[in-house]
């Protein structure tokens, strides 16, 4: 399970903290049915995860993303090397589409319709957020990929799957419990989060596309090269 966890574990960590799904849920916390529709969204993004991950889990496995030698599958190792080309070039674009500096950046769509978010609504917006981003569907299926190319056992791979799907709803999780346990102050600090995280979006989301590119490139590399 080690070996598991431990080449998941910059994914899950690349997820958790991605600014976009925490604004996301601080914004349905601030809505008239805040509590309904913050639990929804944290369910909503759970499972979408926990969805992704089991699937490719089960699919590489099947596919014998574990080779026989003890190492990952060649395949494995030239998809690690495509999603990390991908995170660096998408931490480019994240860069070169930052707003100058002074200003805001536009506001998306699905924001203006938070107000009137209903917990369906919201669960359903938390799943697209998993499935139709792209930053975060690379991420859970390379995340996942990583898991199916270990050494570790069946029952291993499942553990390390479970926990790849807490650390990365730890962005939903966290915010709904400061929310439900924290009591007035509560709302002033998540409020403060919001604004740091969607003020900063763009260096946080570059900084971990560039890691998470080199670090799959790297990986990519010394695995083929062996």
């Amino acid at each position: 399970m080690g070996d598991a966890v431990g080449q998941m574990l910059t994914s899950a960590v690349g997820i958790a903290i991605s600014p976009l799904p925490l604004v996301a849920v601080i914004l349905m916390l601030a809505t008239p049915k805040g509590r309904a529709n913050g639990i929804a969204f944290a369910a909503g993004w759970t499972v979408a995860v926990a969805s992704v991950v089991t699937v490719v889990v089960l699919a590489g496995s099947g596919a014998g993303a574990a080779g026989g030698d003890g190492a990952p599958a060649s395949w494995t190792l030239w998809l690690k090397l495509a999603f990390g080309l991908v995170f660096l070039l998408l931490g480019l674009k994240q860069w070169r589409d930052r707003p100058p500096r002074g200003q805001e950046a536009p506001t998306p769509g699905w924001m203006k319709a938070v107000d009137t978010a209903t917990p369906g609504k919201a669960a359903g917006l938390a799943a697209a957020l998993v499935i139709a981003n792209p930053k975060n569907l690379v991420l859970a299926v390379g995340g996942a990929v990583s898991i199916a190319g270990s050494t570790a056992s069946a029952g291993g791979k499942a553990a390390a799957a479970a926990v790849m799907v807490l650390l990365a709803s730890l962005c939903t999780v966290l915010p709904l419990g400061v929310y439900l346990l924290g009591g007035d102050r509560a709302t002033t600090l998540l409020a403060d989060v919001k604004a740091w995280m969607a003020t900063h979006n763009a260096a946080i989301m570059t900084t971990v596309l560039v890691l998470l590119g080199a670090k799959y490139v790297g990986d990519a590399m010394s695995g083929l090269a062996s």
